[in-house]
């Protein structure tokens, strides 16, 4: 058995824990204190050889630098995102800290609140070294199929593009416009995506896979996705505050379609569905948004 600590006691931190103990001994730590029998200090769960980090987007800059010490530890990020103050993706935020041969990235279609009930889902670990990837896959329990792949910004985009695009989609839905518009924009997010995936050299095939549509159409169609229910809210005319506030877990999201509104506008590429949900979030109509998406 390996010793497998799991930063960050979120749901998607807690059901990785209850799935990573099938075959390992795990303990997980977090901001806030969690009374379980594996919970420990941080200082304990950063002395293990492997650690899954769960910390969002949005705040992990600032937790590395205030509390991370790299000790040849082997890390598999499990969050997605881009860093709305800076544009960086996740993997140019931790290679300041950690080496990209001890760094992983997950990626693929998964619910919490389904991989704690033990359902079958598939996954990809990502890391610019083959030998890290298998030896976090071996670490995953039998109703967790995983494969591996080396194309480490590929998963980074899909992970963090898919979450604007279910914004959308919630948006969609909660302005009642019917599966044949939802299709279409669930089919033209993917193809958005790739086309930015392209601009960074990303393989196409991470983009047809597990880490692209698979997680794409999972969260763009249920509202267990956080993303698709601030989609939603953002329908009924609410401020992002507001709808964050109610949701009461982060949106990983938003800080994206912030993220990617810079990055197109420096780049010069082509991202009318993130462009609208930026929109959206700065106080556009939703209806006058998804209006200008089919006459554009």
């Amino acid at each position: 058995m390996k010793k497998v600590g799991v930063i960050g006691a979120g749901k998607w931190g807690e059901a990785l824990s209850f799935a990573m103990s099938e075959k390992n001994d795990v303990i997980i730590t977090s901001r806030t204190h969690r009374d379980w029998t594996n919970f420990r200090t941080l200082e304990e769960v950063l002395a293990c050889e492997y650690l899954i980090i769960t910390v969002p987007a949005q705040q992990i800059g600032k937790w590395l630098e205030e509390n991370f010490i790299f000790s040849g530890q082997k890390i598999l990020v499990a969050a997605k995102g881009i860093e709305a103050s800076s544009g960086r993706f996740l993997n140019e935020i931790y290679m300041q800290y950690v080496p990209s041969e001890n760094l992983c990235f997950l990626s693929g279609p998964s619910f919490a609140a389904e991989v704690i009930l033990s359902l079958p889902t598939a996954l990809v670990i990502n890391s610019t070294s083959l030998s890290t990837a298998r030896e976090f896959a071996a670490l995953f329990p039998k109703f967790i199929r995983t494969y591996v792949s080396e194309d480490v910004i590929g998963a980074e985009i899909t992970g963090a593009y898919k979450n604007v695009i279910a914004i959308a989609a919630g948006i969609c839905e909660g302005l009642g416009l019917g599966h044949n518009a939802a299709a279409s924009l669930i089919a033209r997010g993917l193809v958005e995506m790739e086309r930015f995936g392209r601009a960074y050299g990303a393989s196409t095939e991470s983009f047809l896979g597990l880490s692209g549509a698979g997680d794409l159409f999972l969260t763009a169609s249920s509202s267990m996705s956080r993303n698709y229910r601030v989609g939603l809210g953002l329908a009924q005319g609410l401020s992002k505050e507001t709808v964050c506030e109610q949701i009461g877990e982060v949106s990983e999201g938003i800080g994206t379609a912030y993220a990617l509104h810079e990055i197109a506008a420096s780049r010069g590429v082509y991202l009318p569905i993130a462009a609208e949900v930026y929109a959206i979030l700065e106080g556009k109509s939703p209806r006058q948004s998804l209006q200008d998406l089919i006459e554009r």
